[in-house]
């Protein structure tokens, strides 16, 4: 199916279309938001004016359509819709940034945006006009929920221009795009990161368990584990629930949990239809155990991981930034190269600016942009690099590496390499102007130590000479890329090859984790 741009589809036309059938039910409805705060059951009245009439125990409520979706069989239809740009996937992505990241383009742009749900399932209308809306019409945007397959799905089709995804195109995916004519769907003109996701692991918050192993997760999500008793916990069948198999939220879970070989799901297990639900689901039961994005937790209680090395991995946002949390992930907007046109281009690369940043993080999830923390002598680095265990050679590197890291605050921007390379890969090279741009408002006297580090494939020495390149390169790409932006901030790199791990090194992920340069600062005194 070919993309098809029709004339704007309005609110008013869609409620006017409405009027009659809709006054003549009168059944159950649930009207629900994506964040989870609004959750209504009652008697369907009306729809009226983008507002959906409900009664209740309360009386008669009138909530925007913009705020909510409607479910079940007495919700009106709306009928097919279209707009001049159609988005569609990842429910993470369409219900939990979307509204909002659609209501700060606007705001960038000086216009005015109505956001009306169409009826059609998780699916909703974003009409933008300008001058704060007494201008003309600038667009349409339809928003489509459902999975991350789905992107691909309709980019391939043709039935959407950008495609929401909660994962990374797989490579058939990838493959079947560019074959298409669609273009290289891994380049930086098509592939665009907008924010970043732990995938966080809850349960009800008056369960006792506070932290859980990979190797348990590992044995509750396959059966081998099936009381929280075994956990440390009550003496509790475990309630366990999962996401549908298409979802890109479990495909990110599986892969971070179990790697490639993922088994069956235990019989008892629950499907939840979405990140809102699942929540919602494991809040209801002092049993249950689940997973949803960060943006999503509503409440329960989200588990510490500890992960096969013994690293605790807390689901905080600095951690998601470096990518050192194990079930993190990046949410994706990808565009065709052939169908690309001057409407997506520009709502794509504002989604993936600091322009965005705010609603990213208002949205609840994870923004791009850098964050600083300190090094404290009594933090988990220190008692690493203070290991007992280590022989004179390696323990003599790591007590030099604490003698500077004291010094120092790190920074969220990390910058990884391939096996053997020191050339950076797509995301770091983005990463440049976002470590520039904070860098230029720091104080004239500022001190930038880039730390380089490796997996541990090869001998040590040639891996510690390996990670003093890695941090020399990314200090020039720096320099040039900044010019002289940043002539107040003094630099300085050096490497400690593969000590300091922030993964275990047993997969090729997690050693892809440890091929990293990190960016320590210092203020002035």
């Amino acid at each position: 199916m070919s993309i098809i741009t029709k004339n704007l589809v309005s609110a008013t036309a869609l409620a006017v279309a409405l009027a009659a059938p809709a006054t003549a039910q009168s059944s159950e409805v649930t009207l629900r938001s994506a964040d989870g705060t609004v959750n209504l059951v009652g008697e369907f009245i009306d729809f009226t004016d983008n507002n959906y009439i409900i009664r209740t125990g309360l009386g008669d409520l009138r909530i925007s359509a913009s705020r909510v979706r409607c479910e079940g069989a007495a919700c009106p239809q709306f009928g097919d819709t279209s707009a001049d740009v159609m988005i569609a996937g990842s429910d993470t992505v369409g219900d939990g940034v979307m509204p909002l990241l659609l209501a700060g383009y606007a705001s960038y742009r000086g216009a005015e945006v109505t956001q009306t749900a169409t009826g059609n399932g998780n699916e909703f209308l974003a009409e933008m006009i300008s001058d704060e809306g007494f201008g003309d019409p600038m667009g349409s945007y339809l928003i489509t929920s459902s999975g991350s397959n789905d992107a691909f799905a309709g980019l391939l089709d043709e039935s959407a221009h950008i495609g929401m995804s909660a994962r990374r195109i797989l490579p058939p995916e990838a493959r079947a795009l560019r074959d298409a004519g669609a273009g290289n769907m891994i380049s930086t003109s098509q592939e665009h990161i907008i924010a970043v996701d732990s995938l966080v692991v809850i349960t009800h918050p008056a369960n006792p368990v506070r932290s859980i192993s990979m190797d348990q997760l590992r044995g509750i999500y396959s059966g081998a584990i099936t009381n929280w008793a075994e956990l440390g916990g009550n003496d509790a069948p475990i309630k366990i629930f999962s996401r549908q198999a298409d979802s890109g939220t479990k495909s990110v879970f599986d892969n971070g949990v179990f790697g490639e070989d993922v088994p069956n799901l235990p019989s008892v297990t629950q499907i939840a239809s979405d990140n809102t639900e699942m929540a919602a689901l494991v809040n209801a039961d002092e049993a249950a155990i689940g997973f949803v994005g960060y943006a999503f937790q509503r409440g329960a209680r989200a588990l510490t991981l500890v992960n096969d090395c013994g690293l605790s991995m807390a689901p905080d946002a600095f951690s998601a930034r470096t990518e050192e949390y194990a079930l993190q992930r990046f949410l994706y907007l990808y565009t065709r190269d052939d169908t690309q046109d001057q409407s997506t281009t520009e709502f794509v690369n504002y989604a993936a600016s600091e322009q965005a940043d705010e609603v990213i993080a208002k949205a609840g999830f994870i923004d791009l942009g850098v964050d600083r923390r300190a090094q404290p002598v009594d933090g988990d680095r220190a008692r690493q690099l203070l290991d007992p265990n280590a022989d004179a050679y390696e323990g003599g590197i790591m007590r030099e590496m604490l003698a500077q890291m004291i010094d120092y605050d790190r920074l969220s921007t990390t910058f990884r390499f391939r096996t053997g390379s020191q050339n950076l890969d797509p995301r770091g090279r983005l990463n440049l102007g976002r470590l520039a741009d904070y860098l230029e408002s720091q104080p004239a006297g500022t001190k930038l130590l880039f730390v380089g580090f490796t997996d541990d494939v090869g001998a040590f020495d040639s891996n510690r000479e390996l990670s003093y390149r890695r941090a020399a390169r990314v200090m020039d790409e720096l320099r040039d890329f900044a010019g002289d932006r940043l002539n107040g901030v003094e630099m300085a790199s050096t490497g400690f090859g593969e000590i300091a791990p922030t993964a275990c090194n047993t997969s090729d992920n997690e050693r892809r984790i440890n091929r990293r340069v990190e960016v320590w600062i210092q203020s002035p005194t």
